[in-house]
């Protein structure tokens, strides 16, 4: 028999782990997880259409090239946006899910240009392209590849190479079998390859502990009689882009239109302070106008357009509003006209939810790479830059003249025309960084759970469980109470 002076102890002991497990089976009643072993599903093939993968790459790594001693910068490329925690969103997830085995396989869209260390010719020392990130996952172990180009540390050699894969994903504990509509993982650990090491110009060692990663896919059932089949067990993954829209063009007079779009993000760097620990704000979209989480896509535009001349003038649907702290900014009736090669980009503009100054000119932009190719009239990625009305319009946030986002514009020219495709979110969000549950997103009764956001950090001893609030209050007060009776008994 114990002393009577510990028996107390035991008893808080046990209320303890009476406490854990019952918080634990709290969790799993309330949020449906899949026991490890267990499928919930007929192991037939999924597709995957849609997602995000976001990753900050190696935060330490953005903060050299862009510091003082690297004194350089990043471009996104290829529809890659920024979010929140200096991560950067990768769109239009492709690939394949089976349920059964767990297996999955997805490729992103988009890239992230580094430079720094400018040299005297104009070059950099520093030059490294990440680009089509594919992820890949068999059971506990997963795979990050990417398209890699690099300038070498000290050499300057510039190699390039397809899906590398770049860095090892540590999925242990998490179930990947029995997902829905929609795979879901947040906060997963990764590590660089000995391959990624070469790629990443000798910069970092192999087993370097690299940002962790987040992604949410779409996954669709295939259809009836499909093979069930998942993704190949070796050989690098392949990366798809998204399919065309189909304009909305209908049969116009000649020299009219119907159906066309502007693809405008305003300014990134406007974005992220909408987002941030500033503003604290966030933005939403009406009339039509969508995300494409580097840009702003107006529709519906119609309008009139001289093949001769290269004119264009155009009125688009969609609005989007920017709110935040001291912050309540709405663009709606966005219109653009083109001509000798100069283009110009207009909207109306309504502050703190007033009335709208009606076509303010925000930004011009460079129209002389006004083309046409199949059934479209494009003006892809024209540099922008800030009018002085738009500069009163952003309360003088920014000055004439200063570059904003790039101006995309296709005009459908005959109606078989089809839109360039817009980034593919997916219909699920990629979980937030530092949300502890973020791993946890249910669907249908069954989930994908990755670890909890501070057992992924290598900066902390204490595993935190994602667990429901309820559960988890009484885990923390069982495990104060016990630590302070050990205190307690220390001090005496």
């Amino acid at each position: 028999m114990l002393p009577p002076s510990l028996r107390p102890a035991r008893a808080l002991r046990f209320a303890l782990s009476a406490a854990l497990l019952a918080g634990l089976v709290g969790v799993t009643g309330a949020a449906g997880l899949v026991p490890a072993g267990v499928a919930h599903a007929d192991g037939a093939a999924r597709t995957v259409s849609g997602g995000r993968l976001d990753w900050g790459i190696k935060s330490s790594f953005q903060s050299y090239v862009t510091g003082p001693i690297a004194q350089g910068r990043w471009d996104l490329q290829g529809g890659a946006a920024t979010t929140s925690g200096g991560r950067f969103r990768f769109h239009s997830a492709k690939g394949s899910y089976d349920a059964g085995s767990g297996a999955f396989e997805a490729g992103f869209s988009g890239g992230v240009h580094f430079t720094g260390h400018k040299k005297p010719d104009g070059s950099y020392e520093l030059d490294l392209t990440i680009s089509r990130p594919t992820v890949r996952i068999t059971g506990a172990s997963g795979t990050l590849y990417a398209d890699m180009a690099s300038r070498a540390k000290g050499t300057g050699e510039v190699t390039r190479a397809s899906q590398v894969p770049l860095a090892a994903l540590d999925l242990k504990g998490v179930n990947m079998r029995g997902a829905g509509t929609a795979v879901t993982l947040a906060n997963v650990p990764a590590t660089l390859t000995d391959q990624g090491a070469k790629g990443f110009a000798g910069y970092y060692a192999a087993g370097t502990a690299l940002d962790p990663v987040a992604l949410s896919a779409d996954v669709l059932a295939e259809a009836s009689g499909a093979p069930a089949s998942g993704p190949p067990a070796s050989g690098p993954p392949a990366s798809g882009a998204p399919e065309p829209e189909k304009s909305e063009q209908k049969d116009a007079p000649k020299g009219e239109f119907t159906g066309a779009a502007v693809d405008w993000g305003v300014r990134r760097t406007f974005r992220e302070y909408v987002t941030g620990s500033i503003a604290q704000g966030s933005w939403k979209l009406g009339d039509g106008a969508q995300d494409g989480g580097a840009l702003f896509r107006f529709p519906a535009g119609k309008g009139t357009y001289d093949e001769a001349g290269r004119t264009v003038d155009a009125a688009f649907a969609g609005t989007v509003r920017f709110t935040g702290k001291q912050l309540d900014l709405a663009l709606s009736a966005v219109k653009v006209t083109a001509k000798d090669g100069k283009g110009t980009l207009s909207a109306d503009v309504a502050s703190g939810g007033g009335e709208p100054r009606r076509s303010v000119p925000l930004i011009t932009f460079d129209a002389s790479g006004l083309k046409e190719k199949d059934g479209l009239a494009t003006v892809t990625e024209a540099p922008a830059e800030l009018t002085a009305e738009g500069a009163e319009a952003f309360g003088g946030m920014y000055r004439k003249g200063e570059a904003m986002d790039p101006v995309s514009l296709a005009v459908p020219l005959d109606a078989k025309a089809k839109l360039p495709p817009l980034p593919d979110l997916g219909r699920a969000s990629a979980p937030a960084e530092g949300d502890p549950t973020a791993g946890q997103k249910a669907d249908s009764g069954r989930k994908v759970a990755a670890k909890g956001a501070t057992e992924a950090s290598s900066s902390s001893s204490f595993p935190v469980l994602p667990v429901v609030a309820g559960a988890a209050g009484v885990v923390v007060v069982a495990a104060a109470a016990l630590y302070a009776m050990r205190r307690r008994r220390s001090a005496g």
